[in-house]
């Protein structure tokens, strides 16, 4: 994205007048003034090489950089709270463009890999840790501390947006010439503003949206963990529905691969062949019946009793509570048909029970195991750090022109497909209802056999947040382009206003770079699902033998 007049050498020597400001003492001078900041660590990064002072939700740095600058900065946010943001900046071909990307689960920590794989295309690149150092199924941090959950929810991400907005145009101005810095005229600027994360970083892009439409331009988010108290309280319920081990319901390990297989057969054939991949999860018309054994089949091994299979129904399909008035309430959607069931029936996480234990009840010695439908309404009450994704309204951020693509697994067992589908209808609902059109900025994608954020037996790459894959630099080999790449796809809509109709999946072989592209395929806009349109098998992983429906 450099300018054809920049010649190398022109280059050269402004990569190397912008690596000469990347000190201590040049961003203490940016940053002047703000009481609550301070720089922590500035590091210059050569060409090839890796960064990233571990934390336990990222552990690896990001590795195969671009040659850059490496900032981090700490902002105390109150009394008993901080935070911390990285900023990577390229030495040369800057593209005058931001891009956020955000975290995961509970976690804290700085995603250094994320930023590392964008930073590639040009962006300056940024991630804050959230206030913490903790795993991604870690709530232990927010006992009793209602100002690191507050930075958690919203702030540290809001305020590391703002100054990183400040830091980088005076870095890059401060870097090209030495009278960019006072010459309003010639001073660097950010021209776009963008966001790519998933799960609880797309959760952050749409909070951020929804507080501070002005933030981005456009956000890339994937599988957002918008609705958190009722995330939290399916993560609880679904293993809660399997207890204890000793009951006549309970499903074991043994029996999972036989759910998926059964779901598998029913379902596969609807995009017109059979591969392995459900493609429309909400089509199908899952027979729950044909999991049971003949005859009762007490302790089958291939097969469910009738006890057990009113479980599998339980947590594959939606969780409903009658309220007073005799109305029925959503709770939360069931997992999607084919997604594999082990974390949710088999495991309770510290994303389920954590969220009560450590935020809502502030007691550790909490009974999970007698958790009612009254606990998730008390937790809407308290939103802990009001962290919630759901003021569905967005009208601000589309008067200002600002774009929206979302997208989600269809086999995705962390964050069930349909809470993605509940967010796009609230939308829908809250902005206009029966009849309007949302595909002016919000633009939504399912992607066939995907799992959580990455991924599956299809081809669910698309080069967006949290989709690191072995021996890829960044973006997808070959194909660097707004059809396979869902950050260029952004930036091409809010650039070029060339909205997508559709994504070009890709899977590599064994999920490594380095063994070439086994497949590819068309990602449809929702509601639309791709049909295969091939003649023999030897068209089965050519793009151009799969349709997206026109009408």
């Amino acid at each position: 994205m450099l300018s054809s007049s920049q010649t190398p050498l022109a280059l050269l020597a402004v990569a190397s007048s912008v690596a000469a400001q990347c000190t201590r003492e040049h961003f203490e001078t940016i940053i002047a003034g703000n009481e609550a900041a301070s720089v922590t660590d500035v590091s210059a990064v050569a060409a090839g090489a890796s960064f990233g002072p571990p934390s336990k939700a990222f552990p690896q740095p990001a590795n195969n950089l671009t040659a850059l600058c490496a900032v981090t900065i700490n902002v105390k946010s109150s009394p008993t709270s901080s935070y911390n943001f990285g900023l990577f900046l390229p030495d040369a071909g800057w593209n005058e463009r931001f891009l956020t990307t955000g975290n995961g689960g509970f976690g804290g920590g700085i995603n250094w890999v994320d930023m590392g794989i964008f930073a590639h295309h040009g962006f300056a690149t940024m991630s804050t840790d959230t206030g913490h150092n903790a795993m991604a199924f870690d709530a232990s941090w927010g006992l009793n501390q209602p100002e690191k959950l507050v930075d958690w929810g919203y702030r540290a991400m809001h305020g590391s947006i703002e100054l990183a907005k400040t830091i980088i145009p005076a870095y890059y101005s401060a870097g090209s010439s030495p009278d960019k810095s006072t010459d309003k005229s010639t001073a660097a600027t950010i021209k776009k503003s963008y966001y790519a994360s998933c799960s609880t970083g797309g959760r952050q892009g749409l909070k951020e949206i929804q507080l501070h439409p002005e933030s981005f331009d456009g956000i890339v988010v994937g599988a957002p963990a918008w609705w958190t108290t009722h995330l939290a309280a399916f993560t609880l319920q679904a293993p809660l529905y399997n207890f204890p081990e000793n009951a006549s319901y309970h499903v074991g390990p043994a029996l999972y691969k036989i759910i998926t297989a059964e779901m598998l057969k029913q379902c596969d054939s609807q995009d017109g062949l059979e591969d392995g991949i459900i493609s429309d999860t909400f089509g199908c018309k899952f027979d729950y019946d044909r999991l049971l054994c003949a005859q009762g089949g007490a302790n089958a091994t291939n097969c469910l009793t009738a006890a057990q299979v009113v479980t599998v129904r339980k947590v594959y399909t939606e969780w409903r509570e009658k309220e007073a008035n005799g109305t029925e309430t959503l709770v939360f959607p069931g997992l999607p048909l084919g997604a594999d069931p082990s974390g949710m029936l088999g495991t309770f996480s510290g994303l389920g029970r954590g969220l009560w234990e450590d935020w809502v009840y502030n007691d550790t010695n909490w009974d999970y195991t007698k958790f009612t439908y009254a606990d998730v309404l008390e937790a809407d009450r308290v939103d802990p750090g009001d962290a919630a994704a759901d003021h569905f309204d967005l009208s601000a951020y589309r008067a200002r022109g600002g774009k929206i693509i979302m997208y989600h697994g269809q086999a995705d067992p962390g964050i069930p497909t349909g809470s993605s589908r509940v967010f796009y209808d609230n939308v829908h609902t809250a902005m206009g209802g029966e009849g309007a059109d949302l595909t002016d900025f919000y633009r939504f994608f399912l992607i066939p056999g995907m799992g959580h954020c990455n991924g599956g037996p299809g081809p669910w790459y698309i080069a967006g947040g949290s989709q690191e894959v072995a021996n890829v630099t960044f973006s997808v080999p070959g194909h660097v382009d707004a059809d396979h790449d869902v950050v260029l796809a952004m930036m091409r809509w809010v650039e070029e206003e060339a909205a997508p109709a559709q994504l070009i999946g890709t899977k590599f072989v064994g999920d490594n770079g380095a063994a070439g592209i086994e497949s590819q395929r068309p990602i449809c806009l929702y509601p639309k699902t791709a049909k295969y349109i091939g003649t023999s098998k030897d068209d089965v992983n050519k793009p151009e033998s799969w349709e997206c429906p026109k009408e």
